[in-house]
């Protein structure tokens, strides 16, 4: 399971190293990088990734203006990288404009896939959603004890 929160620099090149924890987590040394929502990145695992992307085409039509608008957003700039000797990853200069990646970044371990956020973005997501994180947290309290 891959899980936790680290922050590490993009370098001039557009490199970032993925912390060893994570890089422990992942089988063989690629990943599947792509745009996420709420303006991260995401990186899969290639079997996660076959999964995700099989069950959006197959659940999807090209038909539909919806469909072609997750396909596109999602599937069509996913891109193979391969995690190099000193653990880093290169990231497109386009996913790096789409999630307004500078230097510093934000990388979340979520189970089975990783975010990668500007950590300017990643700190505005949470002053905007943490009201309603907090409501989300209550309604998830009435339904799980722990």
């Amino acid at each position: 399971m891959i899980t936790g929160e680290f922050k590490n620099s993009l370098d001039e090149k557009g490199r970032i190293s993925i912390p060893s924890r994570i890089r422990g987590e992942v089988p063989g040394n690629t990943l599947i990088l792509t745009r996420g929502i709420d303006r991260c990145l995401w990186l899969f695992p290639p079997e996660e990734w076959r999964k995700i992307s099989e069950s959006l085409m197959e659940s999807t039509s090209v038909f539909q203006s919806r469909a072609r608008m997750i396909q596109r957003r999602i599937i069509a700039p996913a891109q193979e990288v391969e995690i190099d000797k000193s653990g880093r990853i290169n990231i497109s200069q386009t996913l790096r404009e789409y999630a307004g990646l500078q230097k510093d970044c934000i990388l979340l371990g979520i189970k089975n896939y990783i975010e990668v956020w500007g950590e300017t973005e990643y700190r505005q997501y949470w002053e905007e959603k943490e009201e309603e994180f907090q409501e989300a947290a209550e309604e998830l309290g009435k339904i799980l004890t722990i």
